[in-house]
């Protein structure tokens, strides 16, 4: 039953949802304590959280009808 529970834990951090989430649906009161027993099981979160930011930061194209609009 443990390793199915951690197995369960595991493939949600991987699919990328939040540590609050999964504490929830792990019935741990506490989120914090969710972190300290799975973060070695979210290793990609630092590049995940790169792309975000490349994604955020990236400069979008300009929309030619808008210009067209004004």
């Amino acid at each position: 039953m443990h390793a199915l529970r951690h197995y369960y834990a595991s493939a949600l951090l991987e699919a990328g949802v939040s540590i609050r989430a999964v504490s929830e649906y792990l019935g741990h009161a506490d989120p914090g304590f969710t972190l300290r027993i799975y973060a070695h099981l979210m290793p990609t979160s630092d590049e995940r959280a790169r792309q975000a930011m490349d994604l955020a930061l990236r400069p979008q194209p300009q929309d030619p009808t808008a210009l067209l609009q004004s």
